[in-house]
């Protein structure tokens, strides 16, 4: 059985991963959170003690970590003992912390597929240019590594298997439609880190359709569904990281990622898009400095994390299946809905940092009891769906079925 979790990462995720990993310090034991600012791990600690987080006595403490140094990373692994790391700092560190991991022998968890600073939305499929060149060796070694372990991708992921495993005999197609209709009332923020949440809509958008990749622009293939709680909104067709690992793992021959926008924000990003000041490309400027526009963009907007207070609405998040069962054709929509304010007065956090924070630490309660300590590299549909379903269940983000039969809790 593994004990003891390094959080690697200080933003709005860490904190509710923190939380969440001190109401079940009974089985993670130890949790150490590390980051280049040691202050703002302190003050993730602050917060977790304030509300009495932890579930029984025990160890919660900061650390200043470069993750990118793999032997600092190395170093401190061994000196808090942690066997199980949950890497939710930036993406362009995952290479960086996993190398650690493998060579400490200790299980990894992420939440996004690994990013280089220079390249915008990679050739498909992203994770093999990447995670994936580790197979070998996580096999070889015996380490666990499970990739993408937030909600989308995630818990997507396992909505996807759940309904290729229980409820289709054969699946035609998966939509991914991830809604926020919240309102954090500043001007323009994004709900995570500006820099990842901009590079995912610069590039080129890929689908997984027929069978064979598919490119787009951004927003420029749009569809309106009327969702359970949220209404009726706006999608657009999105690349995310799901699409990599389903495409290659379930035999469906049509998945796509949609997100929604408003009309506001999709005029500031165009705007912004269009003066350059969303590149990832260093410029001078006319005093000789250089600097990359993106960087920029990313100062001066609000920090996610400050965004919580007075963050109202709520989100849905699911996968619209469709296919055949019993010879007949079939369409399901297996889904969550989280609320801003519900997620703040349990974690000082706002909703988009919940969905995304609850997860992996329900990954690492699986992992510690041994049901997910697969041993090997996975990406969550290559594992149990139910176990993981059902913790999220009592952990805050509860899973329900929208299909022919009604609207329901998926267990029932």
């Amino acid at each position: 059985m593994k004990k003891n979790v390094l959080i690697i990462g200080a933003g709005g995720v860490a904190k509710v991963v923190a939380h969440k990993c001190a109401q079940h310090n009974d089985e993670l034991g130890r949790i150490a959170i590390a980051s280049r600012n040691i202050s703002k791990c302190q003050a993730i600690i602050d917060s977790v003690q304030a509300k009495g987080g932890l579930k029984q006595p025990g160890e919660i403490k900061a650390y200043a970590l470069n993750a990118l140094d793999v032997e600092a990373t190395k170093a401190l692994i061994r000196e808090t003992e942690s066997q199980i790391v949950i890497n939710v700092g930036s993406a362009f560190l995952n290479m960086s912390v996993l190398r650690a991991c493998i060579d400490t022998g200790v299980a990894y968890l992420d939440t996004a597929i690994h990013e280089d600073p220079s390249k915008i939305c990679e050739t498909p499929p992203w994770y093999g240019n990447y995670e994936w060149k580790h197979l070998a060796e996580c096999q070889e070694k015996g380490v666990t590594a499970i990739l993408g372990v937030g909600f989308d991708p995630g818990v997507v992921n396992s909505y996807a298997a759940l309904a290729q495993q229980q409820y289709f005999d054969k699946i035609e197609s998966i939509d991914i439609l991830d809604v926020n209709a919240g309102s954090h009332g500043k001007y323009f923020a994004t709900n995570f880190d500006p820099e990842i949440n901009f590079r995912e809509f610069t590039g080129t958008v890929y689908s997984w359709q027929n069978s064979q990749w598919t490119s787009n622009t951004m927003f420029e293939v749009k569809r309106t569904d009327d969702l359970p709680v949220v209404g009726v909104q706006n999608l657009y067709l999105t690349g995310h990281d799901e699409v990599h690992s389903l495409s290659k793992h379930l035999d469906v021959p049509n998945v796509r990622f949609w997100m929604s926008f408003g009309d506001h924000y999709i005029n500031v990003f165009t705007v912004l898009k269009n003066l350059g000041l969303l590149s990832e490309q260093p410029v001078k400027t006319a005093e000789g400095l250089e600097v990359v526009p993106l960087k920029v963009v990313k100062a001066v907007l609000p920090d996610p994390a400050s965004l919580a207070p007075g963050y109202t609405g709520k989100t849905c998040i699911g996968d619209l299946v469709k296919g055949t069962k019993d010879g007949q054709p079939r369409e399901l929509f297996i889904y969550n809905v989280a609320d801003h304010e519900e997620a703040f007065a349990e974690t000082d956090s706002q909703g988009i940092s919940y969905t995304a924070g609850v997860p992996p630490v329900a990954a690492a309660l699986l992992v510690a009891r041994g049901e997910w300590d697969a041993q090997r590299m996975v990406n969550v549909e290559q594992l149990p769906a139910e176990p993981f379903l059902k913790l999220l269940d009592v952990m805050g983000l509860p899973t329900r079925i929208k299909d022919e039969h009604g609207d329901r809790p998926w267990d029932q």
